[in-house]
């Protein structure tokens, strides 16, 4: 079987709200060379029978036995692709029809980024745009994200697309739940990996009382989160020998986040 150019990881949870409009914005690309590889990670809801009614040859679709989070979903689909390219969607997003044609183009003509992101627009339960991420819109050369990933996370997840070696190398890692692209970036950064972005809209970002992102920022401290990320990044870079600039100016912000989080501790 002929391997395809691209690999979608579509993690599914409690998503049948959702799903149809997802599967369907990814069915509907123009560029057409991929499989769309879901995974139902221990739906309790009609995700899996909205998903099994679609007959597209290009769907393979995989269970986990129960409920095993996100971190083990993606690395079961980052081992599963055969594509060139992995690219990531969420369960209740949408993808814009040019998105995997104009980040494949830019990773054929890149030949040293590892990652590509896009901008995003968000929407709500319907479908209404609610905005844009500031931060998003302001760091979309490389050099401007390299400069703000050791302060803060300005790529959207669900919008990038990388190679697939690399990603195969890298990972994400089981002890940064709820933030693993974000300590994703930061190792890859570490390594000099290029991370870019297109300033395109390219993806509907969907934020609703259930998504992760809500979730987020509902519970819990946002910055004490950052800040356990980063311990977490620089204690394994430290431990591994690979402490470089990069790494000092992550650890330079960790006490910022600190600072900023038994404020808001006290505070509450």
């Amino acid at each position: 079987m002929t391997a395809p150019e691209v690999s979608i990881i579509l993690p599914v949870h409690n998503s049948g709200r959702y799903i149809r409009k997802t599967i369907d914005s990814l069915l509907a690309q123009s560029f057409r060379n991929f499989e769309l590889i879901i995974i139902n990670d221990g739906s309790t809801d009609d995700s899996e029978t909205i998903i099994q009614s679609y007959t597209d040859p290009r769907i393979a679709y995989y269970a986990n036995d129960g409920n095993k989070g996100l971190i083990f979903t993606l690395n079961r689909g980052i081992f599963m692709a055969r594509g060139k390219y992995i690219a990531r969607m969420d369960a209740d997003d949408i993808c814009l029809p040019e998105r995997l044609a104009l980040q494949k183009e830019w990773l054929d003509e890149h030949t040293d980024a590892a990652i590509v992101a896009c901008t995003v627009q968000f929407i709500n339960e319907q479908d209404q745009p609610t905005g844009t991420w500031p931060l998003d819109r302001i760091t979309i050369t490389r050099e401007a994200i390299r400069k703000t990933l050791p302060k803060e996370n300005c790529i959207a997840h669900p919008s990038v697309m990388g190679r697939t070696d690399i990603l195969k190398q890298y990972w994400y890692a089981e002890n940064q739940k709820n933030i693993e692209d974000y300590d994703l970036w930061l190792r890859l950064a570490a390594d000099g990996c290029a991370i870019d972005k297109i300033n395109r809209d390219l993806l509907l970002y969907r934020v609703h009382q259930q998504s992760v992102t809500s979730v987020h920022l509902r519970k819990g401290n946002v910055f004490l989160k950052l800040y356990h990320c980063k311990r977490r990044f620089v204690w394994q870079r430290i431990r591994s020998g690979k402490f470089n600039g990069f790494v000092a100016r992550v650890m330079a912000t960790m006490a910022y986040d600190l600072g900023v989080a038994l404020f808001k501790s006290f505070k509450k």
